[in-house]
């Protein structure tokens, strides 16, 4: 399976890659109160990401942050004369705040694209993000076919499926979880309850201005 981010481009020891399948749920609340957003916790119970901001009173920027607040992306909306288009930002010490790290573009409703509703490009590599039996489940997958993230209701060890508020986001080995993520939080903030029409398109280092 190709990584979604070659060796030469983040260090070896990365808190946000690991070797094994990564396990998170997502909780679509904020543990603040009077405060929409989304909580996520690993296999071990731990939070590892919050949005706080997940307002639809402020739906220009939303942060995504770890369990101490500390920023992680920047996500801003620009609104094009067809399509809403979301750029992300990387806060790490290597990345150039300036430029965007990924790009999500929402196309027409009137546009038709089957089973997937995302396009994601990281690098020279391409993904899909593919839309599920149910309107809060996808995938993404590479050109191959094979997963590199799925997104479910989250499924109790008794059988029971919970609301569509609680899901289970499944990373498999050599992926950046964050990057994950923050693709997550678009999608379910744009349009919560449908993954009818967007396409991503992760850029890299690609220059684009946002204004």
């Amino acid at each position: 399976m190709a990584k979604v981010f070659p060796q030469s481009q983040r260090p070896t020891l990365d808190p946000f890659v690991s070797s094994e399948r990564q396990t998170f749920t997502i909780w679509m609340k904020s543990l603040l109160c009077q405060t929409n957003g989304c909580t996520v916790f690993d296999s071990d119970g731990h939070v590892v990401y919050r949005v706080d901001n997940y307002d639809k009173k402020c739906r220009k920027k939303v942060y995504l942050m770890d369990l101490r607040g500390r920023v992680l992306v920047t996500i801003r909306r620009k609104r094009l004369q067809f399509f809403g288009c979301w750029y992300g930002y990387r806060w790490d010490s290597s990345a150039n705040r300036e430029n965007p790290w990924f790009q999500v573009k929402k196309y027409s409703r009137f546009i038709c694209m089957g089973s997937f509703a995302c396009q994601v490009t990281v690098g020279f590599e391409k993904y899909q993000v593919e839309k599920l039996a149910s309107k809060t489940e996808f995938r993404i997958v590479g050109i191959d076919g094979d997963v590199i993230a799925e997104v479910r209701r989250k499924q109790l060890s008794s059988g029971i499926t919970l609301g569509d508020d609680v899901l289970t986001l499944v990373v498999e080995p050599h992926v950046d979880h964050s990057l994950i993520m923050a693709i997550v939080t678009v999608v379910r903030y744009e349009k919560p309850n449908s993954l009818d029409s967007v396409e991503a398109t992760i850029e890299g280092r690609e220059e684009c201005e946002v204004r």
